[in-house]
């Protein structure tokens, strides 16, 4: 019997009505480049408990890594449910499921990789950077392998693993009036399908285009974000809008818009939790319900959010398997509490090409990269952020010249209608250890910007 088993069945010995217990297990190899070159190398091997009991319908957690004493654990944390608050709306946690084998999670070569293998890659992605144009290459290489089983008292016992590879690389060039930088990065998980030549190549291209950039005027624009600027837009501004607990809430800017038009026609938003290579793809959520595709925006029209139990239960009704416990740089944790997310936010492909949409521009930016973004009033949909890199001028369908940083301050319920163009060339991307997404170019037309 594993330690586990017996934790569960010592929970149920001391009449704790229910318990959920989930073990992660990380290798996690680093590879940091400085000034150039390969920096460091290292390898972590973590094991974590994350612990939640439901008493009364009160719920209590803890997170531990001593496996040794975890019906100890237990016990501390049924000692303080008694100040602890009824949660009446609570049911249940689920009963039996079943791990579907998906394609694309899981990599033998990852899971066993070597750190000389690793530094092999991360050199292979600083070798294609090299330029003399290009001044300094900084950036880190991460490969993660873990394996998650979850179980709860209600006899669910759940086992999955899972490999993660993401790499990026900053080029920075001072030949030019100012420094400028170009950011390339790659994710999956699996090392067929990665390219660490590509991500060189981007940071390089990014960069050198960047060079002597030119002030931007104040004023209104057509802006073709590219798609890690459109990934960093819906990590940290749209997805909040369609949290099941945001919405009911009254929290979102779509909260009264469901079934309704907020966006054009051809905007679709998905949340897949099955596609091959994609950072969120799991066929079970981390409570152990079933995963499942879902329109969040369907032909423009605001279809669905998502929740995890506890939200569900909140308001009377069914889980979407959108149970989440985020892990760093990637993967699963075991936080005790998991919240509420999307698995992998994807945009449908459109049909244009991002050279046709830039021939298509009168007045107009080009995009790579933001930051600094953020909601400035959630309810209202206003939200800020700064052009990072990758930053260029179009006027009458070509790129004039590379441009300075410009704030944009905008709504998105109005950024979504005035959508003009989506592009044909969706990325896999992940934004600062946030929410995976697979995203197209997107331009939008009559945005103000400002200059800094």
């Amino acid at each position: 019997m594993s330690i586990v088993e017996k934790a569960l069945n010592h929970s149920k010995k001391i009449g704790i009505d229910e318990c959920e217990i989930v073990v992660v297990k990380k290798k996690i190899t680093t590879v940091r480049i400085t000034d150039s070159e390969i920096a460091e190398i290292k390898q972590n091997f973590d094991e974590s408990y994350g612990i939640r009991i439901i008493h009364q319908k009160k719920i209590a957690s803890n997170q531990t890594t001593d496996k040794q004493n975890i019906n100890k654990n237990i016990e501390n944390i049924f000692d303080t449910i008694s100040n602890l608050k009824p949660r009446e709306f609570w049911e249940e946690l689920p009963y039996k499921s079943r791990l579907k084998k998906l394609d694309g999670v899981f990599d033998e070569k990852l899971e066993n990789i070597s750190g000389s293998n690793a530094m092999d890659i991360a050199q292979d992605m600083i070798n294609s950077t090299i330029n003399n144009k290009v001044s300094t290459i900084t950036g880190s290489l991460n490969i993660v392998s873990e394996d998650v089983q979850l179980s709860n008292s209600n006899g669910l016992e759940l086992a999955d693993e899972s490999t993660y590879i993401t790499g990026i690389i900053n080029a920075e060039s001072e030949f030019g009036n100012i420094p400028v930088s170009g950011i390339g990065h790659a994710s999956g998980r699996t090392l067929l399908n990665f390219s660490a030549e590509r991500i060189g190549k981007d940071a390089k291209n990014m960069c050198i285009k960047a060079i002597n950039p030119q002030k931007i005027d104040s004023g209104k624009y057509s802006i073709i974000f590219e798609p890690y600027s459109v990934g960093e837009l819906l990590a940290f501004v749209v997805a909040a809008n369609f949290n099941f607990k945001t919405f009911s809430e009254k929290k979102s800017c779509f909260s009264n818009d469901l079934d309704k038009k907020i966006g054009i026609d051809e905007l679709n938003l998905i949340d897949d939790p099955h596609i091959p290579e994609g950072i969120g793809t799991k066929s079970i959520d981390d409570e152990g319900i079933e995963t499942q595709k879902r329109n969040l925006i369907e032909n423009g029209i605001f279809k669905n959010t998502f929740s995890n139990l506890y939200d569900s239960f909140k308001e009377g009704v069914k889980s979407t398997g959108n149970s989440s416990r985020g892990g760093s740089p990637m993967g699963r944790s075991s936080e005790p509490i998991p919240i509420s997310a999307p698995h992998n936010l994807k945009i449908g492909s459109g049909t244009s090409s991002q050279e046709d949409m830039i021939k298509d521009t009168k007045h107009g930016l080009l995009i790579g990269r933001l930051w600094y973004t953020y909601a400035v009033n959630p309810i209202k949909g206003d939200f800020s952020c700064t052009t990072r890199s990758g930053i260029h001028v179009i006027e009458n369908g070509k790129i004039k010249n590379s441009g300075k940083s410009v704030r944009i301050i905008h709504n998105i319920t109005t950024m979504l209608k005035n959508i003009s163009e989506i592009g044909n060339n969706q990325r896999n991307v992940i934004q600062w250890a946030s929410l995976p997404s697979i995203t197209p170019s997107i331009k939008v037309e009559n945005i103000t910007v400002n200059s800094i």
